[in-house]
């Protein structure tokens, strides 16, 4: 397990309500560095997600770094989650990725539809961009 993934769950273990694990994926958001704006293209954008997201990603040395950046809190929080996730990786441990991690840790069960479906299609872009 990588680090940012350890981070991750040791974080949601670490908080005993659901609001601490939203206040968490907050922080995270808050902390993530707004996108360059010359980023913010149609191209980087997920369409499909109800609030504007923005998903990056750059390949040095076979390695995925991923950027990104939202409109919305939890949406942000979940785009910086994503990152810490992925970010780092190579093309085969992304696509290779356990998907059921966000059930794992109880994330998936506690979104709404939307959200849910907003880190579905990002999830995608992310595969999409390793299989490139």
């Amino acid at each position: 397990m990588h680090k940012g993934l350890k981070e991750i769950v040791d974080s949601f273990l670490l908080f005993d309500s659901w609001e601490e694990k939203y206040e968490y994926i907050i922080d995270l958001g808050r902390e993530l560095d707004p996108l360059n704006k010359g980023l913010r293209t149609d191209a980087n954008l997920i369409v499909g997600c109800q609030s504007k997201v923005w998903l990056y990603c750059e390949e040095k040395n076979n390695k995925c770094f991923f950027y990104g950046d939202s409109d919305a809190l939890i949406t942000k929080g979940l785009v910086a989650l994503i990152i810490k996730v992925f970010s780092g990786l190579d093309k085969d441990e992304i696509v290779n990725f356990d998907k059921a991690f966000f059930e794992k840790i109880g994330l998936r069960s506690k979104l709404s539809m939307t959200r849910s479906n907003g880190l579905n299609l990002m999830l995608q872009k992310i595969i999409n961009f390793a299989k490139k």
